[in-house]
């Protein structure tokens, strides 16, 4: 270890850097802003043509037709809301879970937040620490940066008193110290830290189906709305004012305005319910991405087994004075990790030896050292690396880790250990037996990825025996490999990760191939891990899942950090993607059946204007007006897509999002677009009709689509439970007190009072239904899906 040379800054030479301007002020989440939160709510396509329409309808002087103008305030209120929750949730455990720099100042070295680090600060480093501003090596003990996450170049790069690091590598062996010479925006890594770690729906599967099926929303909308614009104005009769009423009627239901709205809800409730376990998202569209999931590679340290360890048993092979070297080595650690820590707990002793040469620990080589001058050269770690296998204490070893334990080899070695040829011809002294506890909910968790047919590989780098009796104990079934005996060719690669669920020995570099041949086979994969040697496969991986008490690089590069360290809130986080992705596609339903029939009706009357047009018949007036189609998206939309997006929804998540939504809401549309025109058509009394007769005919029409509508809603309310019938059923309870109500009828421009209507629009209504039941039952029969009208118990 090269001498310390600075003892950083004073306190009054900090605050001056602070007041100068030289902190690290990089945001520690790119979240955005109160102010961009409001205006990215506001200010949306879709409040825009909503408040276009409210101008025009508030220029006929008809106040109550613009009572859609509403949606404006949900909408943006709603989203705000939520957003706000959201990233207040977000940046509260952001800062429990950050990355915390060792600071050493004139006043103490203590850890602090990376926005706390200014200019010159001297920052001590360890194995799992991240880089968190650019700067220059001040000292270094056998010092190795990982840079790949910034360069690409796979290998560690051995750093020297002098030379640079950048912000965004992470040191995988030794220890030492650097000054900041870069902070805030200056920093290398600063754009990218601002990138990985923004508030965004950016890469959601569910988010860019959404965005396709918007586009093709956008391409019905210009036609349809171009044609009834040109009818309403131009071939009916009627005043400007009633025409402009009709118009806004036809293009106020084609826009989708609340789906949007409802997908941000569901993510935002689904951040804030995961961080009340103590779960951090980067990412959000993580929570979906981990829902898609069909393979969990766990480590097994500080996954599946706790942290802490305890030594077992030390069983001396060779020589005397082990309890002296075991308590050396471990007290000359400066950053022990959790096996020496162990041996420092039992060996509190040491003889006080002064060191001629280090080795850190590194997993790639799996062993570490220290030279002693006359007291000789002790390298510890994996029995199987250090001797021949077929060695005497080897098979000791071998036959101990078959229990679960983990077992650690001290030796001599014939070499300094920092020579090029460490560690040698190595004389085993003693065997240390490590004790790793099972996490209590690990059996549970793994029970719940095997009933939902996620399968589970377990990658440690510990010895393949002692890795498969854990996962044996655990229930975990399938065979065991030592990754030294890997293939190296991708698709050998693949198809033995088919073959075999537990590996042991697993270098860095080999659980980043291993994801990557997991993918190349088609699979989602999930990593999860803790330490330094993680961080390459968590960053791979489609979701990378690091714990709370892991190394600061692991966390950094993961989209979800389980803060409580507790592995047994992965399904928690699984279901929750699961509900979002479910509700959605339930709310997607309906309000793209809405914009379908309302395009269709729309195109029905364009066309029957134009023909009025060519062939001297009456025009068609659009049934309705814009106080009718708010009332009708109340409750067979509005209201009841709320509830069911904040659902409770365990069902599996399926790829097709896009198709399946459409196939469901295309036919249902068309029934009830249909139904509607045709309900309409019968009452239509023609040119001559009276303003009694007209406000007759859109009740008719309008009784017949909410009857339709709300059987849509029963079918996509589907599977029942209580809750589910009681909602539907209010829903159309609703609607029968807003008929019923005199003032209603008046306030809404209502008149049920021609019971021959009436009744014939409610049987339109019924046949639309019966429409939209025969649609679900034959889609399941063509799809393959299981119908099913009730949730049974262990669904």
């Amino acid at each position: 270890m090269t001498a310390v040379v600075s003892a950083g800054l004073s306190d009054a030479e900090v605050a001056q850097r602070v007041a100068d301007g030289k902190s690290n002020d990089v945001p520690t989440r790119a979240a955005r802003s109160v102010s961009e939160i409001v205006r990215g709510n506001v200010f949306t396509r879709i409040n825009a043509i909503l408040g276009v329409l409210l101008v025009i309808v508030l220029s006929t002087g008809s106040l109550i037709n613009g009572a859609f103008g509403l949606l404006i305030i949900a909408n943006s209120a709603i989203g705000i809301i939520q957003e706000l929750r959201a990233k207040q949730t977000l940046d509260k455990l952001a800062i429990v879970g950050q990355a915390k720099p060792l600071v050493r100042r004139q006043s103490r070295t203590a850890p602090l937040l990376p926005s706390e680090v200014v200019l010159d600060d001297v920052i001590e480093l360890g194995p799992g620490d991240q880089i968190v501003v650019d700067g220059d090596i001040l000292e270094a003990a056998n010092l190795e940066v990982d840079e790949s996450l910034l360069t690409g170049e796979a290998d560690p790069i051995a750093k020297a008193v002098g030379e640079h690091v950048m912000s965004g590598s992470f040191v995988v062996a030794g220890g030492g110290a650097y000054r900041a010479t870069k902070v805030g925006r200056e920093a290398y890594a600063a754009k990218l830290a601002e990138e990985a770690s923004k508030f965004t729906l950016v890469k959601s599967e569910l988010r860019s189906g959404i965005n396709k099926i918007l586009q093709f929303i956008t391409y019905l909308l210009v036609p349809a709305g171009a044609l009834i614009i040109y009818t309403q104005l131009f071939t009916t009769d009627a005043g400007w004012q009633e025409s402009v009423l009709r118009m806004v009627g036809a293009l106020v239901p084609m826009v989708p305005e609340g789906l949007v709205l409802m997908t941000s809800i569901a993510f935002a409730v689904g951040v804030v319910r995961l961080g009340r376990r103590q779960c951090l998202v980067n990412e959000l569209p993580a929570i979906e991405g981990l829902a898609r999931v069909d393979v969990v590679c766990a480590d097994k340290t500080g996954t599946l087994t706790e942290n802490g360890m305890r030594v077992s048993e030390v069983t001396t092979l060779d020589t005397s004075g082990v309890a002296e070297v075991l308590a050396q080595l471990a007290a000359d650690d400066p950053r022990p990790n959790a096996s020496m820590a162990a041996i420092g707990e039992a060996y509190r002793m040491p003889p006080g030896w002064s060191s001629t040469a280090t080795a850190p620990f590194k997993s790639a080589t799996k062993w570490s050292g220290t030279s002693y001058g006359e007291h000789g050269n002790w390298v510890i770690g994996a029995p199987d690396v250090l001797l021949d296998p077929a060695s005497p204490a080897a098979e000791d070893a071998e036959r101990i880790g078959a229990q679960g334990l983990r077992v650690l080899l001290l030796g001599s070695s014939d070499r300094p250990v920092d020579d090029p040829e460490a560690p040698g011809t190595v004389t085993p002294a003693a065997l240390v037996v490590l004790e790793q506890r099972v996490r209590p909910d690990a059996r549970d968790t793994l029970d719940y990825f095997a009933s939902q047919h996620v399968s589970v590989k377990v990658i440690s780098g510990d010895n393949a025996v002692s890795v498969g009796a854990v996962a044996g104990s655990l229930g975990l079934t399938g065979e065991t490999m030592d990754a030294r005996r890997l293939p190296a060719e991708p698709e050998q690669l693949a198809e033995t990760l088919e073959e075999y669920t537990t590996f042991g020995r697993v270098r860095p570099d080999q659980k980043r191939a291993m994801v990557h041949a997991l993918q190349s086979r088609g699979h989602t994969v999930a990593m999860t891990g803790d330490g330094v040697n993680d961080v390459l496969a968590l960053k791979d991986a489609d979701i990378g899942v690091a714990m709370g008490s892991g190394s600061s690089a692991s966390r950094a590069v993961a989209q979800i950090v389980l803060l409580d360290n507790r592995f047994a809130t992965l399904p928690y986080v699984v279901g929750e993607g699961r509900r979002v992705i479910g509700n959605i596609e339930r709310v997607s339903n309906l309000f793209l059946t809405k914009t379908v029939y309302s395009v269709l009706l729309a195109v029905l009357v364009g066309l029957a204007g134009l023909s009025a047009k060519i062939f001297g018949t009456d025009p068609l007036l659009f049934p309705f007006q814009p106080i009718h189609v708010t009332i009708a998206a109340w409750f067979t939309i509005g209201i009841p897509a709320f509830i069911l997006s904040l659902a409770p929804n365990a069902e599996r998540a399926h790829p097709g999002f896009v198709r399946r939504v459409m196939t469901s809401a295309l036919p249902s549309g068309v029934a009830v677009g249909i139904a509607t025109f045709t309900s309409y058509l019968l009452a239509y009394q023609g040119r001559a009709a009276s303003q009694v007769e007209q406000t007759q005919a859109s009740t008719a029409a309008l009784i017949t689509l909410l009857v339709s509508a709300l059987w849509v809603l029963a079918v996509v309310a589907r599977p029942y439970e209580w809750w589910r019938v009681a909602l539907v059923a209010v829903s159309a309870l609703a609607y029968v007190v807003i008929f019923s109500l005199p003032v209603a009828r008046e306030l809404f421009m209502l008149d049920p009072s021609n019971v021959v209507t009436t009744s014939t629009a409610v049987g339109i209504g019924v046949l639309g239904a019966v429409a939209v039941e025969v649609i679900w039952w034959v889609q399941g029969a063509v799809l393959g899906e299981t119908r099913r009208l009730w949730r049974t118990p262990e669904r």
